[in-house]
């Protein structure tokens, strides 16, 4: 109990310094989880990804289509359960700063594989039977203050011209890393357009999202559709989902790496700065070690002190950063809804933050405690005026 008041007491002797380091431990203990969440968002969609559902895609790139008749070759396929098409659309609504993704589908199957959009049956029925009916996600529609039954226009650039459509659904995400910022419309609108506007890109698709049965066939299956389509004029490469949406982090990669490289940085940062108040604390307290040493304390007692005192603002710089983070990640979140759908603060980040605190303040009290420890009393007397 002694030590522990000693602890109390020897930590408070230098207010200004201690207060100071504590900050500068909440600000990396901050920054850290921050990096560890924004890691976490551009992961989110792969997350999220279904292992039964694969996607087949244009074999040269995103950009180009694949003709629609491939459904009902790819659907013929063992193991195949299901099969839908999309379309990535793009356009601009209102202002081109407000992005997010914009897709047609074929309505008819493409909900049937996506279970984790939550959509009233009510509004589906009105989804199904409007032509230029749209669906939104509720964070969408909280976004810009979309209700059911409101208009949305669309200039279009990779299909251009004006495509005005009517809020008639908007769901919700099953799961937290589910991303409610996403439009749909009916491709049977967009191609219906294309057929009277652009006939040569009419029937075209830019993916067909398969549904398997068994996960552990999909490498399997993949092979058989490529070579399906393979020397055709519009070779296919299929992949599953998960492995899709990791392509676009790849896309990013530099971005990724910087973070990741940052996060290891600012563990170094948060250890650099707490063992350097120990070790100006140990060098100050060396003529109190040694009289302790005179007075009876055991070793045990100076690495109670030492490594006690370390942990003490380790854990309180630990504990203000990850109080710190919250209102931070949610402005952060704010601020990136547009590329981020989805930007989660997990326990498993504040418990890292948190183990990583504890570990830099064990650390930095190592080589002070050792240096203690060595120091002979009448070496450490010696300083004594």
């Amino acid at each position: 109990m002694r030590v522990l008041k000693l602890i109390r007491k020897n930590s408070g002797r230098h207010l200004l310094r201690t207060s100071l380091t504590i900050l500068g431990m909440a600000i990396a203990v901050m920054a850290f989880a921050v990096i560890r969440t924004a890691l976490d968002a551009w992961y989110a969609q792969a997350e999220a990804s279904s292992p039964n559902r694969l996607v087949v895609t244009s074999a040269i790139s995103l950009t180009f289509t694949l003709p629609m008749a491939y459904e009902t070759k790819i659907r013929s396929i063992e193991g195949v359960t299901n099969v839908s098409y999309a379309q990535w659309f793009n356009g601009t609504y209102i202002d081109t700063k407000n992005f997010f993704p914009r897709f047609a589908v074929d309505h008819t199957t493409y909900f049937d594989m996506y279970p984790e959009y939550i959509i009233p049956p009510d509004e589906k029925a009105d989804f199904f039977r409007e032509r230029n009916a749209c669906m939104i996600g509720k964070r969408l529609a909280d976004r810009f203050g979309l209700k059911l039954g409101d208009p949305m226009h669309l200039t279009g650039d990779i299909f251009p011209g004006d495509w005005d459509f009517v809020i008639r659904a908007i769901f919700t995400g099953a799961k937290e890393n589910t991303d409610e910022g996403v439009m749909f419309f009916r491709f049977d609108y967009l191609d219906e357009r294309m057929r009277e506007e652009a006939p040569a890109r009419a029937g075209q698709v830019g993916s067909f999202i398969v549904q398997i049965a068994d996960p552990s066939q999909a490498a399997a299956i993949s092979e058989k559709i490529d070579a399906m389509f393979k020397n055709s004029l519009a070779e296919t490469k299929t992949q599953t989902e998960e492995a899709f949406s990791l392509s676009f982090v790849a896309l990013a990669s530099s971005i990724v790496m910087g973070l990741k490289v940052i996060s290891i940085l600012v563990i170094g940062i948060i250890l650099m700065v707490l063992a350097n108040t120990m070790a100006m604390t140990a060098r100050e307290r060396v003529a109190e070690y040694a009289v302790m040493k005179t007075l009876g304390f055991r070793a045990f007692h100076i690495i109670g002190l030492i490594f006690g005192e370390s942990l003490l603002i380790a854990c309180l710089g630990g504990v203000l950063g990850i109080l710190f983070t919250f209102p931070v990640v949610g402005l952060m979140k704010a601020a990136l809804s547009d590329f981020f759908g989805v930007f989660p603060l997990r326990l498993v980040t504040l418990l890292l933050a948190g183990t990583t605190s504890l570990v830099v303040g064990f650390t930095a009290a190592v080589f002070p405690t050792i240096k203690a420890l060595r120091t002979s009393i009448v070496d450490g007397l010696r300083i004594v005026d």
